[in-house]
């Protein structure tokens, strides 16, 4: 067993709320860990359960305070722990699914593409091509519904942040900031870098389930042309 899957530590965060520490920073084998842990623990809570937070390398237990007190609540995440450690889960199985997620890579759809290219010392198409060939895991989901940290990015095109944020990004808007990349769920300001526009739509209050992604999940992306963007719903 994996002495990182060791690590864990469950803190006090509420009259009925527990949080659980599972390392000091994200990585791979954290994130599949943290993912089975949190679905196991959906069967052992059951009713008990309110609600199930997951973030970078930590988990937010909401529990019923009616029906399982903090000692009871705090076996049962124990368990999970040991469960997704010991049956090898976080190590040689990996119960996230993989979504593919059309990206139209262009200046124009991506207008930070240049700078960039220029910046990293690499063509356009290099940077497009890079970006596809990894493998993201979702680490962590806010600022907005549906806005997934996913990481991490190829070092060779990984770029600090915007000095002075857009006051206006689109939607489905695809960004890198410093190793990570994402997709804006919805316009609004940003200070990541544009490479690009995605035509799916990562938060659907309407839809079931209402974002195509979990923390855990893990996302490649696939470049599509200008027209299967536009007939895939995309908006210029």
């Amino acid at each position: 067993m994996s002495t990182e899957l060791t690590k864990s530590t469950i803190a006090i965060a509420g009259e009925n709320a527990l949080i659980v520490y599972f390392g000091d920073k994200p990585s791979p084998e954290i994130s599949r860990h943290l993912a089975n842990t949190t679905q196991i623990l959906k069967g052992l809570l059951a009713e008990s359960l309110v609600d199930l937070v997951p973030s970078y390398a930590s988990l937010l237990v909401i529990y019923n305070p009616l029906k399982i007190d903090h000692h009871g609540a705090q076996k049962a995440i124990r368990n999970a722990l040991k469960a997704s450690a010991n049956s090898n889960m976080a190590e040689s199985s990996d119960s996230s699914k993989v979504v593919a997620l059309p990206v139209y890579y262009s200046t124009e759809s991506g207008p930070d593409l240049q700078r960039i290219a220029d910046h990293s010392k690499l063509s356009i198409d290099d940077i497009i091509a890079i970006h596809q060939q990894i493998e993201y895991r979702v680490y962590a989901i806010g600022f907005a519904p549906g806005f997934a940290y996913l990481g991490e990015v190829d070092p060779r095109i990984a770029m600090p942040r915007l000095s002075t944020p857009r006051t206006k990004v689109p939607r489905g808007a695809v960004a890198i900031a410093d190793r990570q990349t994402a997709v804006y769920p919805a316009q609004s300001p940003g200070g990541w870098n544009l490479i690009g526009l995605c035509p799916q739509r990562m938060f659907d209050p309407n839809a079931h389930p209402t974002m195509p992604v979990q923390v855990g999940d893990r996302v490649r992306f696939q470049a599509i042309s200008r027209e299967t963007f536009l007939d895939l719903g995309g908006q210029l």
